[in-house]
């Protein structure tokens, strides 16, 4: 079992949640790290309260005005969970799974379909992969987003069959283009059914005939082929491989993901042990591991807030993070395409760096770039006096760097932020009862959250 302190727990947690407040840290340090991965981190919650009674009702038309209304009502739910997610790791993988089987809201159209979507996300965050991969196969806003509702008998779609094969399961290069065309012979026959929010299967529209997939030969539905494709090693190695870059690092060691592997498939496909595995291992805590990846838009702007402890989101703002996301190309509900969000170094560039300093700014300022006043402002006296050593401008350096990054600063770096708080004065004159506090605390903040290594988790 790997050592259980600060440094491990703050990495633990930049990996599984969405940033970390103190107190996230000091409730993980309470417990063993085995007791705080298996009844914290990985612990079943009861599913959240709908947004509205909408996602109940028959899409009508298309009616945009309410649409992308109940649009706007489900990202800022979503933020919301994300804001209040405690130490439980279940949304980041409700996105992680978002951005596995992708659907795009602007071509599924209707908020409802994306709502139960995203509850089979929820629902199975922790639970059986090949289970989650057979009710996806036939999830309404799939069905609509990868063209199953236009697979049927006469006219096969292989739109699904590709990317459930290239995508989902098993990688390029396991399979053929005739299992491709095969498998999507087995899915025909699904539509929407009347109510608009749920599928139905229309046996008139199905293939019956004999179809050939991955070396076997009947007569098969989407039930065979999702059987056949969790027959193969394969497929727990691509899934594997596709936590480890997205919680580990993004070049794969080939040796611990099929560690993974073996895990995975000797639990039947069930997620929560191979993520307990990894969370508890040796390998997980390398200190080459330790903020070696660059925050996704959404770690970048949650996190802030929990850095800086703020709470108390109004609509307003949830709109404006919600336009900040947009900013930094990550817009929840809408993925590039069926590949999702590459991320990695993908999310820094010319434009998106400045950007992620305007958000920050803002945090800090209380003001957009716009300069109008946003609803929830850091009051930063307040903040800063949270640390014991809000007195002790040397000190307090240290202490917030500690909390909010995830490697020692070089003493280059670090004599950088102290000259920027002490702003011209000396320590033993620095206070943050003086007049100038308030100013000198906002340009420390914005100064440490400006630094390239605050963009690493």
């Amino acid at each position: 079992m790997p050592v259980w302190n600060q440094t491990n727990a703050q990495h633990l947690l930049a990996r599984t949640l969405f940033g970390c407040t103190r107190q996230d840290v000091t409730a993980a340090l309470a417990k063993s790290l085995d007791d705080f991965v298996e009844n914290n981190l990985l612990a079943s919650l009861a599913s959240p309260p709908a947004p509205d009674v909408w996602i109940n009702e028959k899409p009508v038309g298309n009616n945009n005005t309410i649409d992308r209304e109940r649009e706007r009502q489900m990202l800022y739910w979503w933020l919301n969970l994300m804001l209040n997610q405690g130490t439980n790791f279940r949304e980041k993988m409700v996105l992680f799974w978002h951005n596995h089987f992708v659907s795009e809201i602007s071509k599924v159209n209707y908020p409802q379909r994306m709502y139960w979507q995203q509850k089979l996300f929820r629902d199975f965050a922790f639970g059986n992969f090949k289970e989650l991969t057979r009710k996806i196969t036939t999830d309404p806003a799939m069905l609509v987003y990868l063209d199953g509702v236009q697979n049927q008998k006469n006219a096969p779609n292989e739109n699904y069959g590709r990317e459930l094969l290239e995508l989902f399961t098993l990688g390029i290069g396991n399979y053929t283009e005739d299992d491709i065309k095969a498998a999507s012979r087995a899915l025909t026959g699904w539509q929407i059914a009347p109510d608009g929010i749920t599928s139905v299967f229309n046996r008139t529209r199905f293939d019956e005939g004999d179809k050939t997939f991955l070396g076997k030969t009947g007569k098969f539905t989407h039930e065979d082929i999702i059987n056949i494709i969790f027959e193969k090693e394969q497929t727990a190695i691509f899934i594997c491989e596709k936590l480890y870059r997205e919680f580990v690092f993004y070049k794969p060691d080939a040796d611990f993901v099929n560690q993974m592997a073996n895990v995975f498939r000797s639990n039947n496909y069930e997620i929560r042990p191979v993520l307990a595995f990894l969370f508890k291992s040796e390998h997980f805590y390398k200190a080459e591991f330790l903020g070696a990846k660059i925050k996704s838009p959404t770690e970048s702007v949650i996190g802030a807030l929990k850095n800086l402890e703020m709470s108390n989101f109004t609509n307003p703002y949830l709109q404006y993070l919600n336009d900040t996301h947009r900013q930094l190309q990550q817009q929840l509900l809408e993925p590039p395409d069926v590949r999702g969000w590459e991320g990695q170094r993908r999310w820094i560039s010319s434009t998106t760096f400045p950007q992620r300093n305007s958000f920050t700014d803002s945090l800090i300022s209380g003001k957009n770039l716009a300069g109008q006043t946003l609803a929830t402002k850091l009051n930063p006296i307040n903040f800063a006096r949270t640390f014991a050593s809000a007195e002790d401008a040397s000190q307090f350096v240290k202490d917030v760097t500690r909390q909010m990054l995830l490697f020692p600063l070089s003493e280059t770096r670090e004599k950088f932020l102290l000259d920027t708080l002490l702003d011209g004065t000396i320590a033993a004159n620095y206070s943050t009862y003086t007049p100038m506090a308030e100013a000198r605390i906002q340009k420390f903040f914005r100064a440490l959250m400006r630094l390239p290594e605050y963009q690493l988790c």
